[in-house]
């Protein structure tokens, strides 16, 4: 493989890896953060780049073209004008499509829009990568040769995507930018010389818009936000502010945040605050930015400890924060800590206990916000509690009904509370608040009522009467009776079932007939360790037998190794967001690991391969019986709990990464066939393999099965592979 052919495959992984990160986000703030979305947009990413792989494979029978007639240089142009204009798209889809401005769009509707978004660049990389690896294998390379060093340049565009994002580049800018570098591409590989104007031109226009990118990012907000005051990118999502008439609107991933005349704030804190006699050392997780600490300062607390993690999010509202709340901000006893909640409460500390604890962290609507609501997070809360101390948290809920869905929801958070404290109390209303504690807590309204004069708060809609109406409405009672009729699994961090059931809620918006789905059954789906919970898996090896021809076993290989690896690389970054945190740039570094993996397994296969007659099958199975080793050690070690060093996940994560792509490399390398007609193909079926393993780990395994179960699935359909070789 010459050089220019080994950069132009680097180039190739670091911008499509790049501009897959970065319009996967601009694609979460289109669809209001939704991780469902997230998951159909890797899966039909991975799905539109097998397509492309696949287009136009007429005449690959033959030897490969001279390298100047394969298009790679066209294919970057093509690029570079294509990621902007596919932001751009992203940004306008609710303005074009949404009747009424803020709200959800049909579930069709988001689909289609979601495909079309990826669908020019996700063709488009694939060509890229069979444009690029065709013309190194005319050159005497390897398949597997070539996928290493298309994974090595993942590992750049990776960091690339994490570290400008870290440095306070705007997501727009990071997109613009992954097009520059494609038109310098297009003009330095030898481009004809009527693309290089094309391309010149193309390049100048980028770089003009990267200079004016603050400008472009703002205009392009104001299509959804007509009253703009501020947005910002950070590493845990974009914040957006509006501002009308002295209220000021905060949005996270276009969904609505707070409000700053909103009266869920004081409803929150006032009621969790008089339900103990005298909260004086308080903790705040989260919710700075609403105005918790205003109002949890008409109780006199001694010391607030108020823990925020996003703090460029706090930096961007502070401005425009009621005056209330920028008081209490400098308050003496408020003191504000930058971290990540989880890690704080791990943490040793000699500051004593708390009496209040207030959860004010978003719902647990993905996989990164439910790690607040499970029965560890609880465990480290009940820790950092006096014994007569006070968890609160709340849930949105409908007022008037709960449907079996928001039940089951309900349901595995209060019997995750219930797992550790002794006694939890259940306040149902469009905020439903859930109190815990290792004491009895009050059930007559008129000891709050006492309380509230005692200390002279004061509040626009908490009042005596507004008290006692929330402790005697009879929707108390009915909520009370629904929960003890509901059998819902208790939410832990191994199995996130509240996350499953958050997902089913939202699409019951575009699917009504959902929210009478009965889901009780999933507190009865059997252990990880139970035969006929994983009995399903044996299906799909049991059809791989049927497949007797080489070129299917080629591919069946192929796509076994896309879907393992996608697997269990979502298994560990959710076990590691949920146990260690939710640093972006953490996250980043895994997935970088992953692609790292992915480079030394094809290298080292290839390393194999010199033998005479190719890899021998003992190499496939051992990278088979390695993958099953290591799913079935994943398996303990999510079950075990405990910390998740960032040293051990980077090396669980290149474990996966080097096991798929040495299971690739394999398929394409035994019995030494040809190599060019196998690229389109094996490249093809590893991403399907990937896009069926990313939909299945989000939506199915990890939620239903749990973590260590969905790994020990993988383990015994690593061992089924085996039949292939």
């Amino acid at each position: 493989m010459r050089a220019a052919s080994a950069l132009a495959l680097v180039l190739v992984g670091s911008l499509t890896l790049l501009g897959q990160t970065a319009l996967l986000r601009e694609l979460t703030v289109t669809f209001y953060g939704s991780e469902l979305i997230v998951l159909l947009g890797l899966g039909l990413w991975l799905l539109w780049t097998a397509l492309g792989a696949l287009l136009g494979r007429r005449g690959e029978e033959r030897p490969a073209r001279p390298a100047s007639c394969d298009r790679l240089e066209w294919l970057l142009a093509a690029w570079a004008l294509t990621l902007p204009a596919s932001a751009v798209f992203a940004r306008a889809v609710r303005p074009l499509f949404a009747p009424v401005p803020g709200a959800y769009l049909d579930f069709p509707v988001q689909l289609a829009s979601l495909a079309l978004a990826l669908l020019p660049a996700g063709l488009l990389a694939g060509l890229l990568f069979r444009a690029a690896a065709r013309r190194a294998v005319g050159e005497g390379g390897r398949l597997a040769g070539a996928y290493a060093v298309e994974s090595a340049g993942g590992v750049l565009g990776g960091l690339a995507a994490t570290l400008l994002l870290r440095a306070g580049a705007s997501n727009l800018a990071i997109l613009l930018l992954g097009s520059v570098p494609a038109a310098a591409g297009a003009l330095a590989f030898g481009a004809p010389r009527r693309l290089r104007a094309v391309a010149a031109a193309i390049l100048a226009a980028g770089l003009a818009a990267l200079a004016a990118a603050p400008t472009l990012d703002r205009a392009l907000t104001r299509w959804t936000h007509p009253d703009l005051v501020a947005t910002r990118d950070t590493p845990y999502g974009r914040v957006t502010v509006e501002r009308r008439l002295g209220q000021a609107v905060i949005f996270e991933n276009d969904a609505l945040a707070a409000a700053t005349e909103s009266p869920d704030t004081e409803a929150f804190v006032h009621l969790a605050a008089l339900m103990h006699p005298a909260p004086w050392r308080v903790l705040v997780l989260g919710g700075v930015a609403e105005g918790l600490l205003g109002e949890l300062l008409e109780h006199a607390p001694e010391r607030v400890d108020a823990v925020e993690l996003d703090t460029l999010r706090l930096a961007t509202v502070r401005p425009f924060l009621g005056e209330a709340a920028r008081r209490a901000l400098g308050h003496p006893a408020v003191r504000l800590v930058a971290a990540d909640p989880r890690r704080f409460l791990a943490a040793p500390s000699a500051d004593g206990l708390y009496d209040l604890i207030l959860i004010g962290m978003p719902e647990p609507a993905t996989g990164l916000s439910n790690r607040a609501y499970t029965r560890e997070f609880f465990a480290l809360c009940a820790a950092r509690l006096a014994d007569s101390g006070i968890l609160a948290l709340r849930l949105p809920t409908d007022e008037n009904l709960w449907t079996p869905l928001q039940a089951g929801r309900v349901g595995s958070v209060a019997g995750a509370l219930a797992a550790v404290f002794d006694h939890v109390t259940v306040l149902p209303s469009a905020e439903s608040l859930l109190l815990a504690s290792r004491r009895p807590l009050p059930g007559d309204p008129e000891v709050l009522v006492r309380r509230w004069e005692a200390r002279g708060a004061t509040g626009r809609l908490v009042c005596p009467a507004w008290l006692r109406w929330r402790f005697t409405d009879d929707r108390r009672r009915q909520a009370e009776a629904r929960l003890a009729a509901t059998h819902a699994p208790v939410n832990r961090d191994a199995r996130p079932v509240c996350h499953s059931y958050t997902q089913l809620v939202w699409l019951s918006h575009f699917f009504p007939r959902l929210a009478a789905l009965e889901l009780d059954g999933l507190a009865r789906v059997p252990g990880p360790a139970s035969p006929r919970q994983l009995l399903w898996l044996l299906a799909a090896p049991a059809f791989l037998l049927l497949r007797r021809r080489e070129g299917a076993r080629r591919a069946l290989l192929a796509a076994l190794a896309g879907l393992l690896g996608m697997v269990l690389e979502n298994l560990l970054i959710l076990d590691y967001q949920t146990r260690s945190g939710v640093l972006f740039q953490d996250l980043g570094l895994l997935l970088m690991a992953f692609m790292g993996g992915l480079a030394l397994g094809a290298w080292g296969m290839q390393r194999v391969a010199t033998w005479r007659d190719g890899p021998r099958p003992t190499a496939g199975a051992l990278a088979l019986a390695a993958f099953a080793a290591l799913a079935f050690g994943l398996a303990w070690r999510f079950e075990s709990g405990g910390p998740a060093p960032l040293a051990v996940s980077l090396a669980a994560v290149a474990m996966a990464g080097g096991l798929t792509a040495a299971l690739f490399a394999y398929a394409s390398l035994r019995r030494r066939p040809a190599q060019v007609p196998l690229v389109a193909p094996l490249y093809a079926a590893d991403l399907a393999g990937g896009c069926l393993g990313a939909l299945a780990a989000g939506l199915a395994l990890a939620p239903v099965l749990g973590l260590a179960g969905a790994a020990a699935g993988m383990g015994l359909l690593a061992l089924a592979g085996l039949a292939l070789l």
